[in-house]
């Protein structure tokens, strides 16, 4: 399995140094490249630059991140984006996904979620981080009427294993912790976690969350 092109566009130099030196721990990823904002991302594909992911910052300056997605959607639409943001307003995560962005996480995040968030990027999902999804739910929680699009008659069919790992999902476990509690691998797990959003027909793992509370898999 070859190792994902990861480009880092990020102005703050420690903050980048950081998140390469993490990267460069694990066989899975290559940091092909890194930028301080927006433009310079742009100018690394068009010199041919072979690129999986960006992971880019929302605030940059000269181009900033929204406008690097819509610039990547037009030109290089091959090319994944996931922001990592301090930023968990609801309005900066919807403009980032309706322009196109694969991936919105907050900068406490996790390696194992950051991690996760590429593969799920690179294979075309949308991913939101898990303490962003766990907010939002409990915004809904207090908005009653956003639950009804997630409503669902039909009998969804889980494997005992499945429900396992949906109950650790809701409790906000990582998949690293999810493996432990079930002494699985954590490849293993994310794919539990994928099967779990295709049969229930959601986007993300927050939806799945919301999901499972309004039909009864989670109380």
């Amino acid at each position: 399995m070859e190792a994902l092109r990861v480009v880092l566009a990020e102005d703050h130099h420690i903050v980048r140094d950081g998140i390469r030196s993490l990267l460069e721990q694990e066989n899975s990823i290559k940091v092909v490249g890194e930028a301080t904002n927006g433009s310079q991302v742009i100018d690394l594909l068009a010199e041919g630059l072979e690129v999986d992911v960006v992971l880019a910052d929302l605030n940059m300056p000269e181009m900033d991140g929204i406008t690097l997605i819509k610039t990547l959607r037009i030109h290089y639409p091959k090319v994944k984006i996931v922001i990592l943001s301090m930023l968990d307003q609801h309005k900066y995560v919807y403009e980032a996904f309706s322009e196109g962005a694969m991936g919105y996480l907050l900068k406490s995040v996790g390696i194992e979620e950051l991690l996760f968030a590429f593969r799920q990027a690179n294979q075309g999902h949308k991913y939101l981080c898990t303490e962003l999804g766990l907010q939002y739910l409990t915004d809904t929680f207090h908005h009653p009427r956003g639950f009804s699009e997630y409503l669902d008659q039909t009998q969804l069919d889980l494997s005992p294993r499945e429900v396992e790992v949906l109950y650790f999902i809701g409790e906000g476990f990582t998949n690293n912790e999810i493996a432990d509690q079930l002494f699985i691998s954590k490849r293993t797990v994310e794919g539990h976690r994928q099967a779990l959003i295709e049969k229930t027909r959601v986007r993300n793992t927050a939806s799945l969350i919301r999901y499972a509370v309004v039909n009864g898999h989670l109380k």
